[in-house]
């Protein structure tokens, strides 16, 4: 059973690789490269809560109450969530002495979720198949996972920087 300790680093950690990723999208979205809408899926839990789990097309569906807040609370959560799954595989001490290709394999093992599961689901195929570009919607969500697992190698760093 972790500690309370634990389980604080796990969620600085996670919310703190997802903040990565997010600055990384506000970057491409400055440079006018298409991102995430956190909407979108705040409307897909929202549907879920009324037992619709698959859409053709999510941003066609009728919007949910509050699906930005949840959509950012989703994301956010998740972000924690695979922070809990590194230190779990990794053990306790990987966030007192983190390394860098743990993370960065996580951050990639973890995009599996959107091309499999949340791509499918909201109507743009396996592996973003039913999108125009599939190929570079696909690369493009490899590069933002991995941005995510660089993330969570910096946030255990400086954490065990701020801990001395």
């Amino acid at each position: 059973m972790p500690s309370v300790h634990d389980l604080v680093l796990i969620v600085c950690i996670g919310a703190g690789a997802t903040a990565v990723m997010d600055g990384w999208l506000l970057v491409l979205q400055r440079l006018g490269v298409p991102v995430s809408n956190f909407a979108l899926v705040g409307r897909w839990i929202g549907h879920m809560a009324r037992g619709r789990f698959a859409h053709a097309a999510i941003g066609k569906a009728a919007a949910a109450p509050r699906e930005h807040a949840i959509g950012w609370l989703t994301h956010y959560a998740v972000g924690i969530a695979f922070a809990g799954v590194l230190v779990a595989a990794q053990g306790a001490e990987w966030p007192r002495q983190p390394s860098l290709l743990p993370a960065v394999a996580t951050g990639l093992a973890t995009v599996v979720l959107p091309l499999f599961v949340m791509q499918p689901a909201m109507g743009s195929g396996f592996a973003a198949s039913k999108t125009p570009a599939p190929l570079k919607n696909c690369l493009k969500s490899v590069a933002n996972h991995a941005v995510f697992g660089v993330g969570l190698y910096l946030c255990a760093a400086v954490l065990v920087l701020v801990m001395r």
